[in-house]
């Protein structure tokens, strides 16, 4: 989380929100058409913004909460984004998205796990040659995490009840149950139990990030709550919007379905992950780790629980197995991320690492 001082609400941060409640405003009351190409580019400028601003709301409030409650809100603003985009396209009614709860959830965990922490820890070490965080908090979220990423993702391969990669009704409701539980005990224990494993080193805490300062005022909490509402809301009915040219789009490239997974998940930790780079390049990484590890937790965490109900409730399939090919590098992630957290110290190798891993995912999802 950034530490950022906030004296005013800047402009691009209400503005964006506000248009695209009018845009939304005009559509339902028939006054804009949704199928025209203008109001789709608008649309899709909005959301973007939207996305953008939502995520910076969410982190002014997130200021006043401090560590490690901050990062859990900017993790559960981001996954808000992401079910309503997954959902979105879920009902949507187009053929194969029966999978984009899976592609999404599966490219959330690649990019974080692999392209935000391996980016983190090249820069972070470019400017520090070696950090320190807290082994036992990051050793704690990776624990959750590799039961929720195989429970979710690897399991339903190799299930009998149900053909192919998908949970039987039952099978998916006790995975979803447990889903919440596990991010519910990881929760409890990373704000009330063991708090102190999640909190900055002594160095760390000596590390001002180059912008900071105090606190925003009540003035701009207030209104920053405001507009974090406003901004979901807007993504998530700008997501409806556009679900179709997203997939027109997708497929006039020549890309894979599975693709619109990625350009979901990039889309909503786009923001996030620029503020971790800032804290690794501030010496913070474990404000870094907080917010990587937080989101991946909370992108399987509370996603699959939703998107659960969802398909039972409407009757849609829901594709949750990967398949050998990404499970192998799912399996891969896990093991080296693993080590990476195993020291309690980073270095530009294992950035490395994980970059080269995120490239091969990138390559693989474009040329399976």
């Amino acid at each position: 989380m950034s530490s950022r001082h906030h004296d005013t609400v800047p402009l691009w941060s209400w503005l964006f929100p506000s248009l695209a409640a009018l845009l939304l405003a005009a559509k339902f009351g028939g006054i804009v058409s949704p199928d025209a190409a203008p109001a789709q580019l608008v649309a899709a400028i909005l959301l973007f913004g939207a996305v953008f601003a939502a995520v910076h709301h969410a982190e002014v409030v997130a200021l006043r909460l401090g560590e490690p409650f901050g990062s859990i809100l900017l993790a559960v603003a981001v996954t808000v984004i992401e079910v309503g985009l997954i959902v979105s396209i879920l009902l949507s009614g187009v053929a194969g998205t029966e999978a984009v709860a899976r592609d999404t959830v599966f490219s959330a965990v690649m990019i974080v796990l692999n392209g935000v922490v391996g980016l983190c820890l090249v820069l972070g070490a470019s400017q520090h040659r070696e950090q320190s965080f807290q082994l036992q908090g990051a050793s704690a979220a990776l624990a959750v995490l590799a039961p929720l990423a195989v429970l979710a993702l690897v399991l339903p391969d190799y299930t009998v009840h149900a053909t192919g990669p998908y949970y039987s009704p039952v099978q998916l409701v006790f995975v979803a149950i447990l889903s919440l539980v596990l991010y519910a005990t990881f929760v409890f224990v990373q704000t009330i139990r063991h708090r102190d494993y999640f909190l900055g080193v002594a160095a760390e805490e000596l590390a001002p990030l180059p912008d900071e300062g105090g606190r925003p005022s009540g003035r701009v909490i207030a209104a920053s709550t405001v507009f974090l509402f406003v901004a979901l809301a807007a993504v998530v009915l700008l997501a409806k919007l556009l679900s179709h040219p997203l997939e027109d789009a997708i497929a006039l490239t020549g890309l894979p379905r599975t693709f619109i997974g990625i350009v979901i998940a990039l889309l909503v930790l786009l923001p996030e992950g620029l503020a971790s780079a800032r804290a690794a390049i501030a010496n913070r990484l474990q404000n870094s780790l907080n917010l990587a590890l937080g989101s991946a937790i909370a992108s399987i965490g509370l996603t699959i629980p939703v998107v659960a109900v969802v398909s039972l409730l409407s009757g849609q399939p829901l594709m949750l197995g990967l398949g050998s090919e990404n499970s192998v590098l799912l399996l891969l992630t896990l093991f080296i991320t693993g080590l990476t957290l195993g020291t309690g110290t980073t270095t530009v190798l294992q950035g490395v690492v994980h970059l080269v891993i995120f490239a091969v995912f990138l390559l693989l999802s474009a040329e399976p």
